[in-house]
């Protein structure tokens, strides 16, 4: 059986590549260079993917540690075909705090996760067997644009009123740097502007200690004290050695039912990356858009299931891969084993738990917006009419309720409010609409995102090939 991991050298000798060389993913350059690249997926992914299980409140060791297990399991499901590399995944930070709010656990956080990456995995499965055509039949891109919206804007509260008063001029600070770094810098280093802007905010909050003293203000726990803003007590006790802690997981109904909209959100960026990664490398990789979602699922629930965080397919990795023209999955199979090794460093896990609030604060402003803005990207991407009341009214109405955390009480026991309630009425409020809707509000609408539309087995293989290797 062939699992992708035989790799011939790039040009005989695995050396330099020539200008303009593409190196494919399964060709390799000589192992030091190779490594070498791997080292650099690290830190293009190593931002999101350890400030995520920090928001979500999980131990950062285990979610770096079970990201390189994440990579092993979709690099041998999709046979090598698709590099990628899986890191924690932004899209349940506000689920995990509206979890956390109603008083859940990490197990309650890490059970509700669980759930979605089964079903995201089933998802996978009806795509394999079915095509993209049933995405599109229930999810059109004024859907997925909006509840991908409204799970980035109902963080903002979390940015308000937990992370930025904790130390507000660090955090206008690290914002407007992050800013400057996204915009102005190029190439790779735009790629880990928010880890330079972490970096930058552990500086100030150690100078800021240094000049002025203890801050009074909320902690973490959101109690006004005087306290130091950089606590590193925590790093010098901790071990350089040793294995994350482990814990199952803890399942709630409403837990659950706040968690299942991020399977829209997980769906969508896969697609998109699978699109993407056809494009850069030439192939088409039509066939494999199921076998990713439910690698993406698999490995989800294994991770969820010892305590750690969801896993998705990385943005920054194929920026790096755009910048070098290097697409050999040799190279992400050496970021796994790097992540593996970072996830046994208890001391590393320690330095990342000491982040500043106000540096979080920071961060989280743009963070969190962007996410929210990706739901305008579907939409603008897929020529979205939202001049359409078919279009506007469901989109309107759903992400309002999902921003202002409104709440619907069913009984006693049981209530649906945020994320959940805001994406039950985009999806049923579209549908039912568009039963009722005249004739000329109806119009098709391209699969998620526009180029995508090559996934739709309706379309024929003749054009779906032309238009991925376009």
């Amino acid at each position: 059986m062939d699992l992708g991991v035989r790799w011939k050298l790039h040009g005989g000798d695995g050396r330099t590549p020539a200008p303009g060389a593409v190196v494919r993913p399964d060709e390799r350059l000589t192992w030091p260079r190779t490594v070498g690249l791997g080292a650099q997926h690290v830190v293009a992914m190593f931002g999101a993917s350890f400030v995520a299980p920090v928001l979500m409140g999980l131990d950062p060791n285990l979610a770096i540690m079970m990201s390189g297990v994440a990579t092993v399991i979709f690099l041998l499901a999709t046979r090598g075909r698709v590099p990628s590399y899986l890191g924690c995944s932004l899209s349940f930070v506000g689920v995990a705090a509206v979890i956390r709010a109603d008083g859940g656990s990490s197990a309650v956080v890490t059970g509700a996760v669980l759930v979605v990456g089964a079903v995201l995995f089933l998802v996978g499965l009806a795509v394999q067997r079915f095509g993209a055509r049933i995405i599109h039949a229930t999810m059109p891109p004024i859907v997925t644009g909006a509840v991908v919206m409204l799970i980035g804007f109902n963080l903002a509260p979390v940015t308000a009123s937990t992370y930025w008063p904790q130390d507000q001029w660090t955090a206008l600070l690290v914002m407007l740097f992050t800013g400057l770094a996204v915009v102005c810098l190029r190439g790779f280093w735009s790629r880990i502007a928010i880890f330079l802007g972490l970096v930058l905010g552990y500086g100030i909050s150690w100078a800021f200690d240094r000049i002025f003293g203890r801050i009074h203000s909320a902690d973490a726990s959101g109690k006004v004290t005087d306290h130091w803003r950089l606590d590193l007590s925590g790093v010098g006790s901790a071990d350089w050695i040793g294995l994350p802690d482990l814990h199952g997981p803890s399942f709630q109904w409403s837990a659950i039912l706040v968690a299942l909209p991020v399977v829209i959100a997980l769906v969508a960026e896969n697609a998109g990356h699978v699109k993407a990664v056809g494009e850069m490398t030439g192939d088409n990789l039509d066939s494999k858009l199921g076998t990713a979602i439910s690698a993406d699922g698999a490995a989800s629930v294994l991770s969820t299931a010892v305590g750690g965080p969801p896993n998705t397919t990385y943005s920054e990795n194929i920026g790096v891969m755009a910048a070098t023209r290097v697409y050999s999955t040799a190279a992400y199979w050496a970021a796994a084993g790097f992540a593996l090794l970072f996830g046994v460093c208890p001391k590393f896990g320690a330095i990342v738990a000491a982040i500043p609030g106000g540096v979080l604060g920071g961060i989280t402003v743009i963070l969190y917006g962007m996410i929210g803005l990706l739901g305008a990207q579907i939409w603008i991407n897929a020529k979205v009419d939202l001049c359409n009341p078919l279009n506007l009214v469901p989109a309107a109405a759903g992400i309002i309720i999902g921003i202002g955390n409104v709440t619907m009480e069913f009984t006693d026991n049981f209530e649906l409010s945020g994320i959940a309630l805001g994406t039950l009425v985009v999806i049923t409020g579209y549908h039912t609409l568009r039963a009722f809707a005249p004739a000329h509000l109806k119009t098709q609408e391209p699969l998620l995102d526009e180029g995508t539309s090559s996934y739709d087995e309706e379309r024929g293989t003749g054009e779906g090939t032309q238009r991925a290797s376009s």
